[in-house]
């Protein structure tokens, strides 16, 4: 994901994939931002109905979901926070024990994984990692 993608890219790429987060990165696909789905949500959810929850409360159901159609035109780059979340690195040759391990200290949902140049080779959730754990037969 870029910072020119459109927002409605980055909520379709978190839905379709089960992504509890999204990596940003630059020009040379260095990672730069960790974008988290709750802060993706906020991307989408029109400021005045996250300041005051009640005013979303009087917007019927239909009217409600077309506040989808005014993010449209935004990018992830218009919707970055001010103070943006650097996302956490490995190199592509981590072990599970590692991701791991940075996983608990970063308390992180997604660890990027880098490859030659910091170039980003690959994302590893949360939810991918304990499956791996599960699968490797922990608890057997």
């Amino acid at each position: 994901m870029t910072v020119d993608d459109p927002v409605a890219k980055a909520v379709r790429v978190m839905a379709v994939g089960r992504l509890p987060g999204l990596v940003v990165v630059d020009g040379l696909s260095r990672p730069r931002v960790l974008l988290t789905a709750t802060q993706v949500l906020r991307l989408v959810v029109p400021g005045s109905y996250q300041e005051d929850p009640a005013l979303a409360r009087t917007v019927d159901e239909q009217s409600a979901d077309q506040f989808w159609l005014e993010v449209a035109e935004l990018t992830v780059g218009d919707c970055l926070p001010r103070e943006p979340r650097k996302p956490v690195t490995v190199s592509a040759g981590a072990t599970l024990l590692e991701v791991a391990a940075v996983l608990v200290r970063s308390n992180s949902p997604v660890v990027a994984m880098t490859g030659h140049g910091g170039v980003l080779a690959g994302v590893i959730t949360l939810e991918r990692l304990l499956t791996s754990l599960a699968v490797a037969g922990l608890g057997t």
